[in-house]
C-alpha cells in the first residue's frame, strides 16, 4: 500500500492490521493488552482494524507477516521485539522485509545518550537505536527508546504504557476515513431465538456490521447486540429494528 498521512478521507474505508510479536504471548506467559487499545483508537480515527496476528520471535515468520500485511492494508502496526535483548529482532526483520540494511540511527543514539547516565548506555541498550536504513523515529515519551516507521509500517513497543504513548503520538498524522460509530443493545433473551431476525436485519443493512454476544448473568441468559458502521442513518435504522425484534420476543432492550 502507499504511504498515507493525509487528512481524513470521508469516502474511502481506511484499513489497518496489527502484528503482535513475541514468544511470551504465544506461550500464555504474557496476556496481550494492546489489541483492544489499538482497535478502539484506530476506530475513533476512522481506521478499521481488519486483521490481527500473533507471531513468534522467528525471523522468517515475522518477515512473511510484515510483507503480507503491509501489502494488504493501508497501515500495519507492530508491537513487541524492539528491546535490548537477543530475542528482540523486529527491527532486523522489518529491514529484511523492505530489502534495506539495518543501521545505528544517530538521532536514536542521541536520545538514549540523554536518557541514560554516563557509562550506562551499553551495547545491549544501543540495540534499541538500531533500525532499518531510511526509517523515521516514533517518539517514546515514556522511556525514550524510540519506535520507528518504514513506509506504511509502524513499529512500536510491546509494553502497553509505552505502546499507548507511541500510538497516541502517531494518530493525528494518520490518514483516516469516517469515524466508526457503534451502538450496543442488550436484552434478556436467548441468542438462538434472536438469530433469525438478526440475519434478516443484517441482510437489509449491509453497510452495518452486526455482532451478537451472548452472556449468562444472575442465572439467566441474555444477549448483547453490537452494531458498527460509518453512516449514522443506517446504523440508527438497524438499531431500531434490533430493538423491535427484542420487544417482539417479549424482552425489553437496554441501550
Amino acid at each position: 500500500m502507499t504511504d498515507q498521512t493525509a487528512p481524513a478521507d470521508e469516502k474511502r474505508v481506511v484499513t489497518a492490521a496489527l502484528l503482535i510479536i513475541g514468544n511470551e504471548i504465544l506461550s500464555g506467559r504474557t496476556h496481550d493488552a494492546n489489541l483492544p487499545y489499538v482497535a478502539e483508537k484506530l476506530g475513533a480515527r476512522g481506521i478499521r482494524l481488519a486483521e490481527a496476528r500473533v507471531v513468534a520471535d522467528d525471523e522468517a515468520e515475522i518477515v512473511a507477516a510484515v510483507n503480507a500485511l503491509r501489502a494488504r492494508y493501508d497501515h500495519l502496526f507492530t508491537t513487541g521485539g524492539i528491546g535490548p535483548t537477543h530475542d528482540d529482532i523486529t527491527a532486523q526483520c522489518v529491514a529484511k522485509a523492505f530489502g534495506v540494511a539495518i543501521e545505528r540511527n544517530a538521532e536514536a543514539v542521541a536520545l538514549l545518550e540523554r536518557h541514560y547516565p554516563p557509562g550506562q548506555l551499553n551495547e545491549a541498550r544501543l540495540r534499541m537505536a538500531t533500525i532499518p536504513a531510511g526509517a523515521t523515529l516514533i517518539d517514546n515519551p515514556v522511556s525514550k527508546a524510540p519506535g520507528f516507521r518504514m513506509g506504511n509500517v509502524f513499529v512500536m513497543a510491546g509494553v502497553p504504557k509505552i505502546m499507548q504513548a507511541m500510538l497516541d503520538g502517531l494518530l493525528p498524522g494518520l490518514t483516516g476515513g469516517p469515524p466508526v460509530l457503534s451502538r450496543s443493545i442488550a436484552a434478556s433473551v436467548a441468542e438462538g431465538t434472536l438469530a433469525g431476525p438478526l440475519a434478516e436485519i443484517q441482510a437489509r443493512h449491509p453497510a452495518v456490521e452486526i455482532g451478537s454476544y451472548p452472556y449468562f448473568r444472575a442465572g439467566a441468559f441474555g444477549v448483547s447486540i453490537v452494531l458498527r458502521g460509518t453512516d449514522p442513518a443506517p446504523l440508527d435504522a438497524a438499531a431500531a429494528e434490533v430493538a423491535a425484534a427484542m420487544r417482539a420476543l417479549g424482552a425489553e432492550p437496554i441501550e
